[in-house]
Parts: structure tokens; C-alpha cells; sequence
């Protein structure tokens, strides 16, 4: 490996260990055996290798998400079914990634500060729109690009605030049940005129 797969294979390594705030240079760089200077000649600072790590990890935990997702899954299955049994195995993997996804929402801070980053991450967001849009409903972006961005959309929303759920209050965050039970009230729900 190059100078710049050790230092995005070690900022990884931390990102899992010790989250992206807690993560120093020196620490990247012991992980990846390479030296700090290497760091800003290859990424140009810390915030900038650790956003890039965290896209790859990210990435490779949804090249993850898909193989879970897809596997013994029955072709006459409901569709609520389906959800509630993709939600079952995604919150399984939240276990095994917790840390992950904790550093996704430790990068926040540095968005407005660092418009690398936020390029990065923007960049990341949409494709994960694109990517969960896919998983969940097999929508082809080149085909249907609005459909894909929608619904992508949605499920990003939904991952998000259900991943910081169980990041906060995991005995009182909801299950796959619990989702299924609230999508049916949400789609059942009735717009009345309010009265007062």
C-alpha cells in the first residue's frame, strides 16, 4: 500500500477505536505507520484524511448493509414485510458499527469551518440517497432520478434519526416493529380541519 491507503486504513482504525473528535494526527499516523507530515502532504490536514476515512467506512458499511439486505430475502414477500425485515437486519449491523455511525455525527462541527469537508460530505450524502433508494426499493437512478432522490431521501432522513436514537437511548429507541407499527399510523393518519 502507498503512504495514502496507510493513512486512510489507520484513520479508520481510529475512527473505530476513538471517534472522529478524539482522534489526533499522532494517532493516525502511529495506526498507519506513517509519518505526520504525511498527513497534510496527502490530505492537507487531519479533519480533511478523517472526513475522507469516514466516507470509505461509511461506504463499505453500506457495500455491507447490501449484501444483509439482499440475502434469503423471498420475492412475494409484503411490502411491510420487507421493511420491517430490513429494518431488523440494519439495526443488527448498527450494533457491530456503532462507533461509525457515532463519528458520522461527530463531523458536524467542522462543516461550516472546513468547506472541504462539507464537499466531501455532500458529495457522500448524495450518493447515499441514491444508494439506500437501491437497497430499499430497487429504484435505478438512471431511470427514474426523481423517484430515486425522493424516496433515497426519505430513507436517509429515517436512517439518520433513527441511527441517533439508538446512539443517545438505545432501550427506548424504536425496533424494526416499532417503525413498521409507525409508518402504518403515519400512512393511516387523516388531515381534518382543526377545530376550535
Amino acid at each position: 500500500m502507498s503512504n495514502r491507503e496507510d493513512l486512510l486504513a489507520g484513520a479508520k482504525r481510529c475512527l473505530r477505536t476513538k471517534g472522529f473528535a478524539r482522534t489526533t494526527a499522532r494517532d493516525i499516523a502511529t495506526a498507519s505507520g506513517v509519518s505526520l507530515a504525511a498527513i497534510g502532504y496527502h490530505f492537507g490536514s487531519k479533519e480533511a484524511l478523517l472526513t475522507q476515512a469516514l466516507v470509505e467506512a461509511t461506504g463499505e458499511w453500506v457495500e455491507e448493509l447490501g449484501r444483509v439486505l439482499t440475502a434469503d430475502l423471498e420475492a412475494d414477500i409484503t411490502p411491510m414485510a420487507r421493511f420491517e425485515l430490513t429494518w431488523t437486519r440494519l439495526l443488527g449491523l448498527f450494533s457491530a458499527h456503532r462507533q461509525l455511525w457515532a463519528a458520522n455525527f461527530e463531523v458536524s462541527p467542522y462543516i461550516d469551518a472546513m468547506p472541504e469537508v462539507r464537499q466531501v460530505m455532500a458529495t457522500a450524502q448524495q450518493q447515499a440517497r441514491i444508494g439506500l433508494a437501491r437497497l430499499f426499493l430497487g429504484i435505478d437512478d438512471a431511470v427514474d432520478p426523481k423517484a430515486a432522490q425522493d424516496a433515497g431521501a426519505f430513507y436517509y432522513a429515517l436512517l439518520a434519526g433513527v441511527m441517533i436514537q439508538w446512539l443517545i437511548d438505545p432501550e427506548n429507541a424504536p425496533s424494526a416493529a416499532d417503525l413498521v407499527n409507525g409508518l402504518r399510523i403515519v400512512a393511516g393518519a387523516r388531515t381534518e380541519p382543526s377545530r376550535r
